[in-house]
């Protein structure tokens, strides 16, 4: 079978399409062939080198979805022929987030998706809306999870509450989407008066172009009277000053990407004096990706797509991630 690795140095150029062995399922395992994957800003991270990752070769990419196709001995939960997506975290089932729940990550500490088979723990696998295509359904497990994670597993965003989204990729379209479910008002800050645009027909009750308003996070506070609840923070070094600015009193600042960079000075009198929740987060459990499933099969909901690539054009996709031009998720469809 064919798959992706990085395999010569730590760079979009380092990465070959190479053959392997097709996997077989050994007991309390499934074969999965994979339709479809999606791509993250931690993939591009990882493939340069810079994921925590030291060991070459890799197969990369945490997204994707397929179906059962071997099923090894006392496996009952899923059968031959599933729709499935492999979890992020392949160790965390359910309960609160810790160091063993997040041990093992697909596209890092396990090989990931950018294979025509893998071999997964049977656990660690769960089925798909059956309204969702494969390329539909690779967008999930990781930035669907998030913004599912964010906004009902932390920030408990109920009807009427306000939420800002920063940026109009994978975690923030999603985000934009869910909250729109909930019932919640939707700030979306971009750079592009097009992608804005494309945010409000997706149903964005108010949009930033934060080139044209520099004090964009003034203006979210004023616009939603008095600051914003609920902030999912994707930018990191150049943006989380700007969030503490839009968050009300009491808010919630979701710290999810890093998008311009790593480190940040933290006004901390503004920390303590709005007494802001600040959390971190990634990705989430299946028992949290059921509860998302559940509800993107009972809303109709389809993930936001922007490009979908073959299977031969994986470098372009990552190029196309490099570059920041999309709007939603970017997409690798298998042969």
């Amino acid at each position: 079978m064919k798959a992706w690795q990085v395999a010569r140095d730590w760079s979009i150029e380092g990465m070959e399409q190479v053959d392997v062995p097709e996997p077989v399922p050994g007991p309390g395992q499934v074969a999965v062939r994979i339709k479809a994957a999606s791509l993250n800003y931690r993939d591009l991270l990882t493939i340069q080198g810079k994921g925590g990752v030291t060991g070459l070769p890799l197969i990369p990419f945490s997204d994707g979805a397929g179906e059962v196709v071997g099923v090894g001995e006392g496996v009952t939960r899923v059968a031959l022929g599933d729709r499935v997506c492999p979890m992020f975290f392949q160790s965390w089932i359910d309960g609160k987030v810790s160091a063993a729940a997040r041990r093992y990550a697909l596209g890092g500490t396990r090989p990931g998706v950018l294979q025509e088979v893998m071999v997964l723990d049977a656990e660690g696998v769960s089925r798909i809306p059956s309204q969702l295509s494969f390329p539909e359904a690779a967008t999930l497990p990781c930035a669907g999870l998030t913004a599912w994670r964010a906004l009902f597993e932390e920030a408990n965003v109920q009807p009427g509450d306000t939420v800002l989204v920063q940026g109009t990729g994978g975690v923030s379209i999603f985000a934009l989407q869910f909250a729109k479910l909930a019932g919640a008002s939707v700030i979306v800050t971009s750079s592009s008066d097009e992608k804005l645009e494309r945010a409000r027909a997706l149903g964005a009750d108010h949009t930033i172009n934060y080139r044209s308003v520099q004090e964009w996070g003034k203006a979210a506070a004023e616009w939603s009277g008095g600051g914003v609840d609920h902030i999912v923070e994707v930018g990191g070094k150049d943006t989380f000053s700007q969030s503490l600015e839009a968050a009300r009193v009491g808010g919630t600042i979701l710290v999810i990407g890093v998008l311009s960079g790593f480190s940040q000075q933290i006004a901390m009198p503004t920390l303590f004096s709005k007494n802001l929740h600040v959390i971190g987060l990634s990705v989430g459990s299946r028992r949290m990706f059921e509860s998302m499933t559940a509800a993107i099969g009972r809303n109709a909901m389809k993930p936001v797509i922007d490009r979908v690539f073959g299977f031969d054009a994986v470098p372009d996709a990552l190029r196309l991630m490099q570059r920041g031009g999309h709007f939603g998720k970017i997409v690798v469809e298998f042969p």
